[in-house]
């Protein structure tokens, strides 16, 4: 097999208490295509199309080069010559998992061109490796919303049924906000009271995403671990938090570092959801795209 394209969903993570272990993939992707080049010179060839596509190297220092490397040097075998052609649909630097499909996009890209060495599993395992924790990598692999619960070596994966009455509504802005910046202003510890309150809203959040109880949601979806000290970093976002629930968005989070919005509500309430957040962030001078999204239940495709 000379030619292989991967398309991986985009994800959201935390969703509000359940931060570092739970995300859920979105009708959003990212598309990687690996051609084997022979006979040519040139061992490395980047190609990549998209909105930003000026903003990703096109050299050895390219994530997803990086994970489709890692899978060989994993196997102790050379690199062959390739060729990657990278279709952007996922936002960068925006909380919405653009590294974690490059992860996972280069690591199935290379099992797939070995001929499938690895298993899911394994893959899974080494793409929490790279990205340094399995909120969005799970997600972006195995589709569906992903609970995540353990440690290197010891990874127990748990879906999380999702209500089909539930709707993902991402406000995307047009400023970034690293993670490392986002992960520099949490503290280092936290009093018990606080602790409590997530662990009770964790346990809701389940439920509430099983049901899709709205009012469990409202409660389900706040935090006292991350979103607090975050929020400062993303201007007018208690405007566009209040302007969504106003407008029937059952809860707003933050979404993984941000500076994304993701609102859930009920299919009735999605216009009225999306107007809400675009012209908050309106009336703030931002821009922002705001679109109505679903739960993609796929995860990582091959397609030959």
């Amino acid at each position: 097999m000379s030619t292989i394209t991967i398309t991986v969903p985009a994800t959201t993570a935390n969703m509000g208490p359940g931060f570092d272990c739970i995300g859920a993939a979105l009708t959003l992707y990212n598309q990687f295509q690996f051609t084997r080049l022979e006979g040519v010179d040139a061992d490395l060839k980047i190609t990549v199309a998209g909105t930003e596509a000026h903003r990703v190297s096109c050299d050895r220092n390219n994530l997803i080069y990086q994970a489709f490397a890692h899978l060989y040097h994993h196997l102790d075998k050379k690199l062959p010559n390739i060729a990657i052609n990278i279709k952007l649909g996922v936002p960068l630097g925006r909380g919405l998992g653009s590294s974690a499909t490059a992860i996972v996009g280069g690591l199935m890209g290379a099992n797939q061109l070995i001929e499938q060495p690895f298993s899911i599993k394994e893959i899974m395992a080494m793409a929490i490796d790279l990205e340094g924790h399995p909120d969005n990598v799970v997600p972006a692999l195995l589709g569906n919303c992903q609970l995540s619960v353990g440690k290197p070596g010891n990874w127990e994966i748990c879906q999380i049924p999702w209500h089909c009455d539930l709707v993902p509504i991402v406000a995307i802005p047009n400023f970034e906000l690293s993670t490392e910046e986002a992960r520099t202003i949490l503290p280092k510890s936290l009093p018990r009271e606080d602790a409590i309150f997530n662990i009770a809203r964790m346990g809701l959040l389940i439920r509430a995403l099983e049901t899709g109880n709205g009012n469990w949601l409202n409660q389900a979806m706040r935090d006292k671990l991350h979103q607090p000290y975050r929020q400062g970093l993303i201007e007018g976002y208690e405007f566009v938090q209040e302007s969504a629930l106003k407008a029937g968005a059952y809860g707003m989070v933050i979404s993984g570092a941000g500076p994304t919005l993701l609102a859930l509500t009920s299919a009735e309430n999605i216009q009225a959801v999306e107007n809400a957040m675009k012209n908050a962030w309106s009336q703030l001078n931002i821009v922002a795209d705001v679109r109505s999204l679903s739960i993609d239940t796929d995860g990582a495709k091959v397609n030959r």
